[in-house]
């Protein structure tokens, strides 16, 4: 039988994870780092929602893993922005347009298009995400979908909220009857291990959603529309805005053993906290019987 971290007895006993305390002095500071990612991630939303309708230029960097110049221009004019407000600080881009600094306190983490091969192919579900974290710490997030005009965002102690309204998780409490969704990497299909998650999760849930964009997948959590979300390999620039806003709606984000999340951890579970114990024990299920194959 599989021995359970203490982390997953935690969580079944209905506990979740403490987030960190900001002091009151530093939340003004907090909300001028939000202002600026709602204000960057509208506008390079504006430039997306621009070139939606227009042919698409695309470039592979991988064999399925395609780039179009819309991603290449939306990360110009962010980190551009970045580099001119706050020079001494890092930034992780996507496309390689960051400039990351010897263990900055600040560091920017900027998807300039979350969902590229569903812009590439007109499916609306795609955004720029846009996080900041201190010393590691999401700190402040923004996540924009310009054709649903949807913007998410959150400051660390302030709550989350879209288009200005809080938001909170949902409300569901067992697997059985929730609504949760993943996704698939775009490189090493054929060795990816996450089909079997999703066979698994499809079993013991009301269904899996596939839509393509991580960023937006973590924010209908943070709001309500999906109880849970996992998925493995993604990257700081995928995480980092939608991770907060899921914390400060009020839900639970860890690796597969319960551990607190980082940004650019290998393993993300993301849920509304009431899910987290049954989600993670289903995870391990899996990975134990993936073990003895």
């Amino acid at each position: 039988m599989m021995n359970k971290p203490a982390t997953i007895e935690r969580f079944n006993a209905g506990a979740s994870p403490q987030g960190c305390p900001v002091p009151p002095d530093q939340r003004s500071r907090m909300n001028q780092f939000l202002k600026f990612a709602i204000d960057t991630a509208r506008d390079a939303g504006a430039l997306l929602k621009e070139d939606h309708s227009r042919p698409k230029e695309i470039s592979y960097k991988g064999e399925v893993d395609i780039v179009t110049e819309t991603d290449r221009r939306s990360e110009r004019l962010i980190v551009d922005r970045i580099q001119r407000v706050y020079p001494d600080h890092g930034i992780i881009a996507e496309e390689g347009g960051g400039c990351a600094t010897k263990t900055p306190k600040y560091c920017w983490h900027v998807d300039p298009l979350d969902g590229t091969t569903n812009f590439a192919h007109g499916y609306p579900c795609f955004a720029v995400s846009i996080g900041l974290t201190e010393d590691g710490v999401s700190i402040a997030g923004a996540v924009f979908n310009p054709i649903s005009d949807e913007l998410f965002s959150a400051a660390r102690g302030e709550g989350a909220h879209l288009n200005g309204k809080p938001i909170h998780v949902s409300k569901v409490e067992k697997l059985a009857v929730s609504l949760v969704s993943t996704g698939f990497p775009a490189h090493q299909r054929k060795n990816s291990i996450n089909i079997d998650y999703y066979w698994e999760y499809t079993l013991r849930s009301h269904g899996v959603r596939r839509d393509g964009s991580a960023a937006l997948d973590l924010c209908a959590v943070a709001c309500g529309r999906f109880d849970g979300f996992w998925e493995f390999r993604l990257n700081s620039w995928d995480t980092a805005a939608g991770v907060l806003l899921i914390e400060e709606a009020g839900g639970t984000v860890t690796d597969l053993s319960g551990r607190p999340f980082k940004p650019g951890g290998i393993e993300t579970f993301a849920t509304n906290g009431r899910i987290h114990g049954e989600m993670l024990e289903t995870a391990l299920r899996v990975r134990e019987g993936a073990t003895k194959r």
